[in-house]
């Protein structure tokens, strides 16, 4: 079982939104891949937080998790393209998701079963609430129940405080090479990429750093191997959510146990098809098909 813990929101582009949120996008794609998920999340009863009920239901997704606000709206995003072919993103304060009531403790979402993966990132800690709930959850995990930090930073919606005690609890770290050199500041450290990777497994025993470089590829790495990828020419439609496509397909892979090499091949190509669509999340459950049958073959291997 996975539990993925933040925010859902909408993202609003010039002409259309899309249910989005980094912790959604993880849980949605999971649970697409054949993993049991629980979402823990908050939404506003408003217009857009129905939409999104309704969206969770008709995936299968256990509502009884996503609480109800009736004070703060769901969380939304303007989400203006740049020059470069990435967004600018502007995350609108005072969402439900920033008033998540996090469980006492991890095993009473999973009704006593055993947890193999936490999946949580920074903008659900946002504010003081919702950094020492998170923390406090994350704290009474079982020994066995491993944390993947998707660290997600966004301008002015994080603080070192937050990153720190985030890293304290990882032993998946995925993160883009724009936050690693934010990190690179805040430790006052100069290593190269890999070299500084390996001083954070080192100091916080995380297991795997998984480093998004954009169209410079990707890289995994542990305390004693190194594997990179490179991007494959592809049309791009939309880029947003490509990140959070990575994540859930690394997170798969690791709880299969694929190799690096593997992991790497597939999570490149995932987020690259997701890319060619519109939005983070396809809408179509056949877009997984040939995703499943990799899987499964990889895992047979």
């Amino acid at each position: 079982m996975i539990v993925a813990a933040g925010e859902v929101l909408v993202d609003i582009f010039p002409q259309y939104q899309r249910v989005g949120g980094a912790p959604f996008n993880f849980a949605y794609h999971v649970k697409h891949l054949g993993m049991d998920v629980k979402f823990i999340t908050r939404i506003g009863d408003d217009a857009v937080g129905a939409d999104i009920f309704s969206m969770l239901e008709k995936n299968g997704f256990d509502t009884d998790l996503v609480q109800i606000d009736k004070t703060h709206d769901t969380g939304r995003v303007i989400v203006t393209p740049d020059s470069r072919g990435g967004h600018q993103f502007e995350i609108l304060q005072g969402a439900a998701y920033d008033h998540i009531e996090f469980p006492d403790k991890p095993s009473d979402v999973s009704g006593g079963g055993a947890i193999e993966l936490i999946y949580f990132g920074t903008l659900a800690q946002r504010t003081a609430s919702g950094f020492n709930q998170l923390q406090t959850f994350l704290s009474k995990r079982d020994p066995a129940t491993k944390c993947f930090y998707d660290i997600n930073l966004r301008s002015g919606n994080f603080s070192n405080e937050n990153i720190l005690a985030s890293l304290q609890k990882t032993d998946i770290l995925k993160l883009n090479d724009e936050e690693l050199d934010h990190i690179r500041t805040m430790f006052r450290l100069n290593h190269d990429d890999t070299g500084l990777s390996r001083r954070l497994i080192e100091r916080f025993d995380i297991e795997i750093v998984c480093l998004t470089k954009g169209p410079a590829g990707s890289a995994i790495i542990t305390a004693d191997d190194y594997k990179s990828a490179t991007v494959p020419d592809f049309e791009i439609i939309d880029t947003v959510g490509a990140g959070d496509a990575y994540a859930a397909m690394l997170a798969v892979g690791w709880l299969k146990g694929l190799s690096s090499k593997t992991i790497l091949s597939m999570a490149t190509e995932f987020s690259a098809r997701i890319c060619r669509i519109k939005g983070a999340v396809p809408e179509d459950p056949e877009f997984y098909e040939p995703f499943l049958t990799q899987l499964s073959g990889a895992e047979n291997a």
